[in-house]
């Protein structure tokens, strides 16, 4: 770089520099336009070189950076690999923890039991009628033989859904049931508590909420469908409410179960013989209610671990649970016993089918796309409601793809925006039908569902469809071109065998009637404009380039051209039939780009009708002109329009529709150029 570079350079870069000063100076300082001219390029290559430069710089460097984030890389996943390994650490030292109290808790427990056991319990019923006296409308508790207190502290209530405070309680833990009491604001004597609720411990639930500070210390208690969320003083309070909770109603189930056991008699008890048959039946489940041993531990269990399940949303865990215990009471009589038992699990069932009917409402999230749905969907069909499941599932991505269609952006241009709308909806529409498949393999009666759900869906794409392409009198080259595209994504839903052209094609006739319609009254007022006008003069393209592109476009059509052309870029034709060419084979082809069956005969009408108002005017231009010269124009005009239009008209209809246009036939053969007088008169016939 040259000594002035360098001090302007030096200049631009000093921490002090001002444009405005700079600038000003410079005006003073220069002696014309050409000065000014000479500093601007020297600022401008000083530029250059500095981009240059920094260029450099960036490919002199790339490798470190791409160096640089490998070892990122590396860096985040060892502290992934570190994270996970302390995790797994922290929770084995966890569980050896409790392990650890819980056998040091049981001896001693067990240790009290065998040195105190009478004095104790009788000292636990002492202290629990003192409490309660307490508590205003609970006389009627210490009614049931054997309660006694377990455990007893205040506990503030919190509300499930925004989390914030709801009153102080006061919590009785008895060795069968729990009972909440409220604080009386105004105490009245001994009185300080007033009754609220009662639980019994077989239906309720205990679950350890994380602490989320400010909202730390508290459990949950699961009574489906509702819930509790109470918060203790301390952790060491909360600690001590989840271990008694769950170890009283381990012995409550633990008792139940040594009582059942009690209850079944050591010897078989020999049935009397009566000679009544209508006595059978009544003998039979008195035999039968030693057949059925529901004193399993895990059916004991049963229902509070499908309340667990439910709660940590295990649900294939419970429905496990439930095809198990069916399972086990296959072919088994029905006794009270198990009837008792179908209705604690007929409860949980009901409970397990709303929140998986809440898993697929669309109020939950619609991202995942249609696999998201497949858990939620396949237990309910092994809970045997697969009509259920396929309405929800229908449901579901009904919401999901019209939330999807209503996010799209609408573009400025038409066509970007349709090729957007049928990717969408279509890809769309084929993953529901695999995952239906799927999903719904066994289940054959499901199909119809579907198909009437897919009828649906075509109609709501149709709608965003029309709206965006009919209703804003986009051209007809843009309208044919939509519909084209709509068209081939559609044949792609018969790959799975699903073919909803026939639908798609019911559903735009209507509006493509309505477009071909209007453009035919366009093309048709063009036409008489421009014959009012007519001069029937040959056409001057003035250049070559003109005249070849008019010669490619008309090859491009399907019309021989070249005999109609004449020197210097002249055409042997009028504009006005020329134009009239060229527009009415665009309505052609872009007609057949929208050709339904249903749409055969408003095509072809349109067809008869534009060429009639140009065939209609060359025959009154030839029974009026008096000049010879411009009659025979007018009469090559008529027959190229005859001869070569009229031909590759028919034929392009024919390739496009499968079959012969015959009112193109019976209208060309109607309208021959003849001449009358040899001498005058021409006209066509």
């Amino acid at each position: 770089m040259s000594e002035t570079g360098n001090r302007l350079r030096k200049l631009l870069e000093s921490p002090n520099f001002d444009p405005q000063t700079y600038v000003k100076q410079l005006s003073q300082q220069s002696d014309g336009d050409r000065d000014l001219q000479e500093h601007r390029q020297k600022i401008q290559n000083l530029a250059d070189e500095t981009a240059q430069n920094l260029k450099k710089n960036v490919y002199k460097n790339y490798r470190q950076f791409i160096e640089t984030a490998k070892e990122i890389s590396y860096l985040e996943s060892e502290m992934y690999q570190l994270s996970h390994i302390l995790t797994e650490q922290k929770s084995i030292m966890e569980s050896i923890t409790q392990s650890l109290l819980s056998t040091d808790k049981d001896e001693t427990s067990k240790e009290m039991q065998a040195a105190f056991p009478k004095e104790t319990e009788e000292l636990k019923q002492r202290t629990l009628t003192s409490l309660l006296e307490k508590v205003e409308g609970a006389k009627n508790i210490m009614d049931t033989p054997g309660r006694h207190l377990v455990y007893n502290g205040d506990l503030v209530e919190f509300d499930v859904d925004n989390m914030s405070p709801i009153q102080k309680v006061h919590a009785f833990l008895m060795n069968d049931c729990l009972l909440i009491a409220t604080w009386l604001p105004n105490r009245r004597g001994t009185v300080k508590y007033k009754y609220n609720a009662l639980y019994d411990l077989e239906s309720f639930a205990v679950v350890n909420v994380k602490d989320n500070p400010p909202m730390k210390d508290m459990f949950k208690i699961l009574m489906f469908p509702d819930s509790r969320i109470f918060q203790a003083e301390n952790s060491k309070v909360k600690k001590e409410w989840l271990e008694i909770l769950d170890e009283t109603k381990k012995n409550k189930a633990s008792k139940d179960k040594h009582k059942k056991e009690e209850e079944v008699p050591m010897s078989p008890v020999r049935a009397e013989v009566s000679t009544n048959p209508f006595d059978i039946d009544d003998d039979e489940p008195a035999d039968s209610e030693n057949i059925v041993d529901l004193s399993l531990e895990w059916i004991q269990e049963l229902p509070e671990d499908l309340d667990v399940c439910i709660a940590q949303r295990d649900f294939e865990g419970a429905v496990d649970l439930l095809d198990k215990l069916n399972e086990y009471l296959k072919d088994q009589p029905v006794t009270p016993k198990v009837k008792e038992l179908r209705a604690k699990v007929d409860e949980r069932v009901r409970q397990l089918t709303e929140v998986l009917v809440f898993e697929l409402s669309p109020d939950r999230s619609l991202r995942g796309g249609p696999k998201a749905t497949r858990r939620a969907v396949s237990q309910l069909i092994r809970l045997g409601q697969s009509t259920k499941a396929c309405e929800l599932f229908l449901n579901n991505r009904a919401a999901a793809v019209q939330t999807a269609i209503r996010q799209l952006r609408i573009e400025g241009a038409t066509l970007l925006y349709i090729h957007k709308l049928c990717n969408i909806f279509f890809t769309s529409l084929l993953e529901t039908a695999k995952e239906f498949e799927m999903d719904f393999a066994g289940n054959t009666g499901c199909y119809s569902a579907f198909v009437v759900w897919s009828r649906s869906a075509i109609t709501m794409f149709v709608d965003a469809f029309s709206k965006q392409v009919f209703d804003s009198k986009e051209s007809l080259s843009t309208a044919a071109e939509c519909v084209k595209v709509a068209k081939e994504h559609c044949q792609q839903l018969t790959e799975i065998g699903l073919d909803l052209t026939f639908t798609l094609q019911s559903l735009l006739v209507k509006d493509i009637r309505a477009v071909l319609q209007s453009y035919k009254d366009i093309i048709i007022e063009a036409t008489k404009h421009r014959n009012s006008e007519e001069m029937w003069r040959r056409m001057n393209l003035m250049t070559p380039e003109a005249l070849a592109k008019l010669m490619e476009e008309m090859r491009s059509c399907g019309i021989s051209f070249q005999q109609y052309t004449g020197d210097d870029c002249w055409v042997n034709l009028s504009y006005t039939v020329v134009a009239f060419t060229k527009q009415m084979m665009s309505f052609l082809e872009e007609g057949l780009k929208l050709y339904f069956p249903e749409l055969h005969m408003v095509l072809l009408e349109s067809l008869r009708e534009i060429i009639l108002v140009a065939v209609q005017h060359v025959d009154y231009s030839l029974r009026c002109e008096q000049d010879s010269e411009k009659k025979s124009f007018i009469l090559q005009n008529a027959t190229f329009l005859h001869d070569t239009v009229l031909p590759v008209v028919e034929r392009r209809f024919e390739e496009g529709v499968g079959k012969p246009a015959k009112q193109l036939q019976d209208l060309r053969k109607s309208t021959r150029p003849v001449r009358i007088n040899p001498d005058s008169t021409t006209s066509l016939v």
